[in-house]
């Protein structure tokens, strides 16, 4: 026996029809139709964070068209979490002192919340895996997916959860255990946005070969209860402008829940060129705006998170589909950037791949390639859905804030009245690549935080409830710290420092020399890292299962 198989004995394994990787909206969702199907189906979700809905973040407001398909009625359930329905919609342009409210007349019809659902979409996932057990699917908490198995002919046949117990050398502790493979005819994988596995599939199979580069934003949330003079529940305000300049991308939120609740969020698309740009900081100023401002005069700040956000639409999603699984959900990019809504479009999707998946099984196959998921996604309601706004993104990148949203909205009212529109423009840079050298640009300024309206990062990822075994790996890979140094440092000006919400990377003077620093233990697994960094050199998997925020109402 060799000292690898002495160290990291041989895992134990266990046999499903369909393995899905990830308790989000789109692999829950999978789950409970494969199941409705055929409830002889054996059905396996693994999920990262330590209970359903600990690693899931969004807005959100909730388009119900998927809720209603996969479960009809659903609104004469008791306890069901979508409570408070849109009853306000609003969009303000934001200038330094002041904002001017666009007229909803003026607005494309499907940019129209009414009828929509503000909800958190964690206790949303939570509720759909009881929806699941119920059926008899198993849901595995607490165990990341870190690899994915093949057979013989290159086709994917499972996956294996992590080890845990490994301690910073790299050896086994005295809390050592071997991660299982969980195999299956079928491996859906729903890891959301940037996920490690589906980053390889993309890869090895080449999925996005004949798709344009895939762009992100990062999304900043807030949870605040504020005083019940400053509520006005079923309000749901976006805007753009103020505090990002025209040039960058960009837009915040604020939505009014139930109980005196308002979630407040600033996204900041990742093609922004400036590397000196804290987007922290923007959502920090944001609230500060004389519109905004007084929302939380008197109020209490709940909790604190921050995820990437998926924005090439259309002409970015990859190939769904590869010899024994596919991918779905936010694992695909089935975001609608102007919507701010993907959660519909995850369910769909996780329903689409169910009734396939479900016919290949009935029919005796396994571990080959269900092309029929890829051959009808577009002409479905995702399809439909992502296609009529397929411009907005590269219009906003192309031709900045003023001009860009104006097209944009032009753009969907052609889609609107016509049914299409004649062009599919391209994305061009990647999101690393759009990063200009710091010569190009001057440092911003950002105020100091209140501790009362505006606050640090370091007491926001506290609210996050984040933790990280410290005696473990780093999860965060660095291929070429001497490139680190030279590049990213020298030539950047460190923008890790500041694209990173959670403070996990610092540049600190050790012995005459700028040494780069990684907090992993404050990694929120928003994988801003893993696509900003002009280098492409931090490479984000995950850490031991269960480990990472723990977003309560998120």
């Amino acid at each position: 026996m060799t000292d690898q198989a002495v160290r990291f004995p041989e895992r134990e394994s266990m046999e499903f029809d369909v393995v899905i990787v990830g308790a989000g909206p789109a692999g829950l969702s999978a789950a409970i139709r494969l199941k409705q199907i055929n409830p002889e189906l054996s059905v396996v979700v693994l999920e990262k964070g330590g209970e359903v809905g600990a690693h899931i973040l969004s807005g959100a407001v909730v388009d119900p068209v998927g809720i209603d398909r996969l479960l009809p009625g659903w609104r004469e359930e008791e306890g069901h979490p979508f409570k408070t329905e849109v009853k306000d919609d609003q969009f303000l342009f934001l200038g330094p002192a002041g904002s001017i409210r666009l007229p909803n007349f003026a607005m494309p019809p499907l940019m129209n919340n009414h009828g929509n659902y503000i909800v958190s979409l964690g206790n949303v996932c939570r509720w759909l895996a009881g929806h699941a057990e119920a059926l008899g699917v198993e849901i595995y908490p607490g165990f990341a997916a870190s690899e994915v198995l093949y057979n013989d002919e290159g086709a994917v046949i499972g996956v294996a959860t992590g080890d845990m117990g490994i301690e910073k050398n790299g050896e086994p502790g005295p809390n050592y255990t071997r991660g299982m493979e969980l195999l299956g005819k079928y491996v859906l994988i729903g890891e959301g946005v940037r996920g490690s596995l589906a980053k390889q599939l993309i890869a090895k199979f080449n999925l996005s070969k004949d798709s344009d580069v895939q762009k992100f934003g990062i999304g900043l949330k807030e949870l605040w209860q504020v005083k019940p003079e400053n509520h006005k529940p079923g309000l749901v305000q976006h805007s753009f402008g103020w505090p990002l300049g025209m040039k960058t991308g960009g837009g915040s939120f604020l939505y009014h829940l139930e109980d005196n609740l308002v979630a407040v969020g600033f996204v900041v698309h990742l093609d922004y060129k400036n590397p000196y740009l804290f987007p922290f900081e923007e959502f920090q100023r944001y609230k500060t705006h004389p519109a905004i401002a007084p929302t939380f005069e008197g109020g209490k700040r709940l909790s604190y998170g921050a995820r990437a956000i998926t924005e090439g639409g259309y002409q970015s999603v990859p190939k769904l589909t590869f010899p024994g699984g596919a991918l779905i959900g936010c694992s695909a990019g089935l975001v609608n950037v102007p919507r701010i809504k993907g959660s519909h479009n995850a369910v769909l999707s996780g329903m689409l791949a169910a009734d396939k998946i479900a016919e290949a099984i009935a029919s005796g196959r396994a571990n080959d390639e269900v092309i029929e998921i890829e051959n009808e996604w577009r002409a479905s309601d995702i399809g439909k859905d992502l296609k009529r706004v397929r411009n907005v993104k590269p219009l906003w990148s192309r031709f900045g804030t003023a001009i860009g949203v104006g097209l944009g909205a032009l753009d969907m009212w052609i889609n609107q009245i016509f049914g299409t529109s004649p062009i599919t423009l391209k994305h061009g840079k990647t999101d690393a690549e759009s990063l200009e050298p710091a010569a190009k640009h001057k440092k911003i300024d950002y105020p100091r935080p209140d501790g009362v309206l505006t606050f640090d990062r370091l007491s926001s990822v506290f609210l996050s409830g984040t933790n990280h075994e410290e005696d473990q790996p780093v999860h965060l890979h660095v291929r070429d710290m001497d490139l680190q140094k030279r590049s990213e440092h020298d030539v950047y000006a460190g923008p890790s420092t500041r694209y990173c919400p959670a403070g996990v990377y610092e540049w600190v003077e050790k012995d005459g020399q700028d040494v780069f620093v990684i907090n992993a233990q404050n990694c929120v697994h928003c994988k801003t890292c893993d696509i900003k960094d002009p280098n492409q050199n931090i490479n984000w998997v995950p850490p031991q299962g269960g480990e990472g925020p723990v977003y309560a109402n998120m």
